[in-house]
């Protein structure tokens, strides 16, 4: 398949509802929401200032136009996982979501492709709720944690076998998947101080997520899903040599599990290129190979790429980093910006792919 013209598609987006459309019963129960003036998005007892302009739809719009982003990916709120929430209040909140990115795709399709997100707690109704995403709002980009709480408030990653049956029903749908971190401080029992969970765990929590998927061998078996683990997997890169050391020097902790090394590379498992430096950039490349790598911005928030004098950062600043030193091709960046990402989105559906170009390309 051609293209006219390589396209500029972000990877890794969010965006905020406007105050008036988030629904009362998320901020009279404590869920979440954003205050009249837009400074800050709220849960109970916590709250986190708006950064910039772009997380709302029309400010988001000038800003991609601004850097000539062709089209953003928009994932989940991490903040709407639903972890913690009573059944009821959980299906509202996801509920609300899911619609909210329908829509935002619906009314701009050329400018945004959007993700649904279920919790795995639930495994009957989240399956339930991957067949009307799909079926009825037209969306084909699942969004999970890396961990989640079950039904007895134990902590679990995401790549546990008790949720195949919802990866078994995402390769039959043919979707993609976006692994993303958060509520580490929920269940890592240290101080939230400095920034550490965001900085640090977020990280480690990928790196874990990582661990199982590849242990379980689901990149094999469940061939139609395609992941990408957001912000690099960056700790997965660095200690994928440890993980195959512990493999083969204790092989009795590890029966009926998947060595390692056998889902390094694989094309269905994806990484962004959110790592902030690019000796990082150049590990994963040399890991997973650059096929297997994706620009995602994470924009708008402080960790992404915004257009910051005090963090010397703008969007696409990564890329444009690493074809300077030689760790990628003009090529290679181009097709992190194109070609990977749709590959991700559609896999080897070339009718799908040829319909998200046209709908890019349409300007509706």
């Amino acid at each position: 398949m051609t293209t006219a013209q390589k396209l500029r598609i972000n990877g890794h987006s969010h965006l905020l509802p406007y105050p008036e459309e988030i629904p009362d019963f998320m901020r009279e129960k404590g869920i979440f929401w954003v205050d009249p003036e837009r400074k800050n998005m709220l849960q109970k007892g916590w709250s986190r200032p708006v950064t910039d302009s772009s997380f709302f739809l029309d400010e988001k719009l000038e800003w991609m136009d601004k850097y000539k982003i062709d089209h953003a990916v928009i994932l989940n709120l991490s903040q709407l996982y639903g972890n913690g929430l009573r059944l009821e209040e959980m299906k509202q909140a996801l509920r609300f979501q899911n619609d909210f990115n329908a829509k935002v795709q619906h009314d701009h399709p050329s400018k945004f492709t959007s993700g649904f997100v279920v919790h795995p707690g639930f495994v009957r109704g989240a399956l339930w709720e991957i067949e009307r995403c799909v079926k009825v709002l037209g969306m084909k980009l699942l969004c999970l944690p890396t961990h989640y709480m079950d039904t007895i408030g134990q902590w679990r990653c995401i790549f546990d076998e008790e949720n195949e049956p919802i990866f078994e029903l995402a390769s039959e749908l043919n979707l993609a998947v976006e692994i993303h971190p958060y509520d580490g401080e929920k269940f890592i029992k240290l101080q939230n101080t400095s920034w550490r969970f965001h900085l640090i765990w977020m990280l480690a929590q990928c790196a874990d997520a990582y661990h199982f998927m590849t242990l379980n061998g689901y990149a094999f078996k469940y061939p139609g899903m395609r992941v990408c683990f957001a912000h690099g997997g960056q700790l997965a890169q660095m200690n994928l040599g440890r993980r195959i050391q512990g493999f083969d020097g204790r092989p009795d902790l590890f029966e009926g599990k998947t060595h390692p090394r056998k889902s390094v590379g694989h094309p269905n498992i994806f990484f962004d290129s959110l790592v902030h430096d690019t000796g990082s950039l150049k590990l994963l490349v040399e890991n997973q190979g650059a096929k297997q790598v994706l620009v995602g911005l994470d924009d708008p928030y402080p960790l992404g790429e915004m257009d910051s004098e005090k963090q010397s950062s703008y969007p696409g600043k990564i890329i444009d980093l690493a074809k300077e030193r030689n760790i990628i091709t003009e090529e290679q960046a181009d097709d992190m910006w194109d070609e990977h990402v749709t590959r991700w989105l559609f896999g080897e559906d070339e009718s799908a792919k040829n319909a998200f170009y046209r709908r890019i390309r349409s300007k509706a």
